[in-house]
């Protein structure tokens, strides 16, 4: 079951990220936006939209709506995820922020 020194781990491995306290409460950003977060003791992903529909559909045990402005971004159970599916959900949340010059480079297998 990941953590979040796991969550830390993943977020800070990405080209330009970084890590910023709120809080009290970790944040990470590549420069001022935030792609993942941990606030009050909760997971907070910044998902594809559609995804995340479809995981708060099939999966709401371990994904739930997080009310942010007008849009929606995904409280994260870390209990009910793997190692590998965390990776994967770090780095979608990354690729939202980041220019897609740069996300191809990490997201597409050499």
């Amino acid at each position: 079951m990941p953590t979040l020194d796991d969550l830390r781990r993943l977020s800070l491995a990405l080209p330009g990220a970084h890590e910023v306290t709120y809080k009290g409460d970790p944040w990470f950003n590549v420069g001022r936006k935030t792609f993942a977060l941990n606030l009050r003791g909760r997971t907070i992903l910044k998902l594809d939209k559609a995804h995340q529909e479809l995981l708060f559909e099939v999966r709401p045990e371990t994904f739930q709506k997080c009310p942010v402005a007008t849009v929606y971004w995904a409280y994260v159970d870390l209990s009910h995820l793997d190692d590998a599916e965390l990776a994967e959900l770090v780095r979608e949340a990354w690729a939202n922020v980041v220019p897609k010059k740069v996300s191809r480079s990490v997201l597409t297998p050499p």
